[in-house]
C-alpha cells in the first residue's frame, strides 16, 4: 500500500514527536511551512503552551524575499524572541519535513542567532 505525502509526514512526525518533549527550560522549536509561508514556535510539551512564534505571515522585513531567505528571517526572529524570554536551549521539531531547504534555513539562522540545540 503507497503512502500518501500525507499519511507519510503524519507517520515521520509520530515517530519524532514519540522522542522529543519540550520543557520550560528547553521548549520545543516546530516548524510549519505552507506553499507560501513558514512558522515557528516554542512550545512547553509539560504545560501545554506556547512560549513565543514567528511567522513570514504579515512580516515585513520578510516580504519580498525568496521562501528560503524568508526563512532565514523567521529564524532569526525567533532566536531574537526566544532570546528576550530567556529561552537559550531548545529541541528542534521539524515536524516531519526533511531537513532541507526552508527547514535548514530557519534552522541555521535560529543557531546564528544564539539559540542552541
Amino acid at each position: 500500500m503507497a503512502f500518501s505525502k500525507i499519511n507519510r509526514r503524519a507517520k515521520i512526525k509520530r515517530r519524532i514527536r514519540k522522542k522529543i518533549t519540550g520543557s520550560a527550560q528547553s521548549p520545543r522549536l516546530t516548524v510549519f511551512r505552507s506553499n507560501k509561508q513558514i512558522y515557528a514556535q516554542l512550545i512547553d510539551d509539560s504545560k501545554g503552551i506556547t512560549l513565543a512564534s514567528a511567522t513570514s505571515y504579515n512580516n515585513k522585513a520578510a516580504d519580498k524575499l525568496a521562501k528560503i531567505s524568508q526563512a532565514a528571517v523567521v529564524g532569526k526572529e525567533i532566536a531574537e524572541k526566544a532570546i528576550k524570554a530567556g529561552i537559550s536551549s531548545v529541541v528542534f521539531d521539524r515536524n516531519g519535513y526533511l531537513y532541507h531547504g526552508r527547514v535548514k534555513s530557519l534552522a541555521d539562522s535560529a543557531r546564528e542567532g544564539g539559540l542552541k540545540f
